[in-house]
């Protein structure tokens, strides 16, 4: 699986033409129309959320239509109250998923 850091730019046009996706096809899923997925290849600011967004969906290939909000509950919650669970939750998905591939 690939990883962007945050602090990374992303390069939006070379992740959709690696993934051989037109404009529409790849800014769709996120909610911005072709023409503002143009501007964002072509060097205009990409907004942090549409940015994370895009890192989510074509990078770490996450369907954010399965998410629900009693996730992002469980996720906030596991951060906030059992840091040492949630570490260990992430650490055995993340391994999970390195083998599964």
């Amino acid at each position: 699986m690939n990883t962007v850091k945050l602090n990374e730019k992303i390069e939006a046009r070379e992740i959709r033409r690696k993934l051989g996706l037109n404009q529409q096809q790849f800014w769709s899923p996120l909610g911005v129309t072709q023409s503002g997925g143009s501007r964002y290849e072509s060097g205009r600011n990409m907004p942090k959320p549409v940015r994370e967004l895009l890192r989510l969906v074509h990078v770490e290939q996450i369907d954010i239509k399965a998410i629900k909000c009693e996730d992002w509950e469980v996720v906030k919650y596991l951060k906030a109250q059992e840091p040492e669970l949630f570490k260990s939750l992430k650490k055995s998905a993340r391994s999970r998923s390195r083998k599964a591939a």
